[in-house]
Formats: C-alpha cells, sequence, structure tokens
C-alpha cells in the first residue's frame, strides 16, 4: 500500500474509532463522576458536562498509528521520532487526566513540571529545533516551544469546537507543508490526529450528548501539535519558512499572548484564569458561538494558507507576509481590547 493511501486510512480509521469511543467516553465520565462543574465565573457553560472526550481521540490516533505499523514495512529508524512523540504525548495524556479527575485540577507549576518531562522526550529523540545554534540555546528554546503550544492550545479551549476545529486546521497544514519531507511521521501523526478530532467534535457540539476535550485532550492535542512542528524543515526557498509555524498555530498563539497581555495589565497573574479571551470578547461583542467558530476557522485557513506560501516564495515575499500577519493581529487586538467584558 502506498504512504498516499496509508495516510488517507489513518486518518478514516482514526475519524471512525474517534466517532464511536467517544461516546463511551461519556458514558465513563459520566459514571465515575469525571465532570466539569461551572464553579468559576471563569467557566462558560451552566451545567456539569462529561470530560474524558480527550482520552477517545488519543486512544483513536493510537489505534490508527499502530494499524499504519503493523500493515507496513518502513525502512529501519524511519519512525524512530514517532515513538518521543508516543511517550511525551503519554506523559501529557496522564497529567492531563489527572487534572481532569481532581477536583479543581492540578496546580499550575506541577503542570509546568510535567510538561517539561514531556518536552525532554522529545529531546531525546531529535525532535527539536535544528536551524538555531548553539546546540543548548536550541534545545532550550524547543523546551519553551513545546510547553508553550501545550498551554496555548489549552488556553483556547473555552468554546465548544474551538481548540479541536484550530488543531484540525493545523494538522492539515503541517500535512500538507511536510508531505515532501523524509520525516514521515509528522504526516501520519497529523492525519491520525486530524481524524480522531473530526470524529470528536460533532458531539462536542451537540446538546444532548456533548462532551469536552478536558485537559486530558487540550494538553495532548498542543503537545502533538508542538512535535509535529518540529518534524519537517518546511522550505528549501527561503530562511524564513522555519518560521511558518507560527502561523499555522497562530490562533492559539495569538490568543495566549492576548490573555497574558491583558492579564498583566490589569496586574493578574498570567496564569489565573480570565474571561480575557478573544473569542469571550467576540461574544460579549455581540456575536454567536457559531459565527465565532466560523470566524476563527476562516482565520486558521486563511493563516495556514500563509504558511504554505511563506514556505515557496524567495525571502522578501515571505517576510512581507509576516509583516502584514503581524500588523493585522496588533489592529485586531488593539480593538479587542477596548471590548469590555465586565459588567
Amino acid at each position: 500500500m502506498s504512504f498516499e493511501k496509508l495516510y488517507l486510512w489513518c486518518f478514516l480509521l482514526a475519524l471512525a474509532m474517534s466517532f464511536g469511543l467517544t461516546p463511551l467516553m461519556r458514558a465513563l465520565a459520566m459514571k465515575l463522576g469525571i465532570l466539569d462543574h461551572p464553579f468559576s465565573d471563569v467557566k462558560t457553560h451552566k451545567h456539569p458536562t462529561p470530560y474524558l472526550g480527550g482520552v477517545a481521540v488519543a486512544a483513536s490516533m493510537a489505534l490508527a498509528l499502530l494499524f499504519a505499523r503493523v500493515t507496513t514495512n518502513f525502512p529501519t529508524g524511519t519512525l524512530r521520532s514517532l515513538r518521543g512523540l508516543v511517550l511525551g504525548g503519554s506523559i501529557v495524556l496522564l497529567l492531563g487526566f489527572i487534572d481532569d479527575a481532581k477536583h479543581k485540577g492540578l496546580g499550575y507549576r506541577f503542570k509546568f513540571l510535567v510538561q517539561l518531562v514531556a518536552a525532554l522526550c522529545l529531546l531525546s529523540f531529535d525532535i527539536r529545533i535544528h536551524f538555531i545554534h548553539p546546540a543548548w540555546f536550541a534545545d532550550l528554546l524547543t523546551i519553551v516551544w513545546v510547553v508553550g503550544i501545550i498551554n496555548a492550545v489549552n488556553i483556547i479551549d473555552i468554546m465548544d469546537g474551538l481548540a479541536s476545529g484550530v488543531a484540525v486546521v493545523a494538522c492539515l497544514g503541517f500535512f500538507f507543508i511536510s508531505l515532501p519531507s523524509e520525516q514521515i511521521y509528522v504526516n501520519f501523526a497529523a492525519a491520525a490526529l486530524a481524524g480522531a478530532l473530526l470524529g470528536f467534535i460533532p458531539y462536542n457540539l451537540s446538546r444532548p450528548y456533548k462532551i469536552f476535550l478536558g485537559d486530558t485532550g487540550s494538553l495532548f492535542t498542543g503537545f502533538t501539535l508542538a512535535a509535529l512542528s518540529l518534524g519537517t524543515s518546511y522550505t528549501h526557498v527561503n530562511n524564513a519558512g522555519v518560521f511558518a509555524p507560527l502561523l499555522i498555530l497562530g490562533v492559539p498563539i495569538y490568543d495566549t499572548l492576548l490573555v497574558t497581555a491583558l492579564r498583566l495589565q490589569k496586574g493578574m497573574s498570567p496564569f489565573l484564569g480570565s474571561r480575557d479571551h478573544y473569542a469571550l470578547r467576540l461574544e460579549k461583542h455581540g456575536l454567536y458561538r457559531e459565527e465565532i467558530l466560523v470566524l476563527t476557522y476562516a482565520f486558521s485557513l486563511l493563516l495556514t494558507f500563509a504558511a504554505y506560501e511563506v514556505t515557496l516564495v524567495v525571502f522578501e515575499y515571505a517576510m512581507a507576509i509576516y509583516v502584514i500577519v503581524g500588523a493585522v493581529a496588533i489592529g485586531i487586538g488593539t480593538w479587542l481590547a477596548r471590548i469590555r467584558i465586565d459588567g
């Protein structure tokens, strides 16, 4: 079977498994009492909602990758990097599960520490930033990047379909940009995660069968996306192409920076929850949640297309794209900051 067909089978198998497993995880969460209770003003839902959607996503992705492994004879060492992703992902998955199961969750310091360990797993399998020297500095930036993306995806998981939908678009971006790459683990993992998330989203958006990703899912998804972003050279056309992940993951990065800036402006710790997210500000401005999702998906697709273009054009055009995106982001952020979210 060709790799192209195997990618499609990975995607479809993960999609089918997730669609079947998600309601089972919902029933299990209800039985075990693993629910997200709206105990603070930061929560946007009104009734206790089952967690464990992330378990269905991770399990479906793992089964799809296992299928790819046992049905194909890969050259020795081809999927070595995938072991680092699986090992680190398992650590983050367990962290998220404990955080979901524990009342009011774990402290952010402990979560950062465990995320650091997961990032070190990637480094031990040579999943790292390669274009920066010296090596120790590149490794330090790799850890910051991985931990940052983990929490950026977690931060935007404040509205049904938001984090999961953005992650699907990001997976497609990494998949298509990395297709010429020798790091085929990126292609398999991106296809499998995209399928697993798409199988989960209908339940997340449903009223009678609603289930959340929880920290189990959002942390795992963020870790996987961070690992995928480190798995390809992106371009041989210009040196600016290596920054394409900043665009592919632009929405979670943007919301993280916006929330951090607004919280610091108020004298708050950036690690404490608040309603400063762009999505909640848009809702306060009068947009319906469906409209916010459509806008977010559209911007994610636009940024991913911009990232793809960056890998193809000459350096000057690539830098122009970054400048334009940055200017638009600052302008939107300035407007969003004026929207009152209290009162």
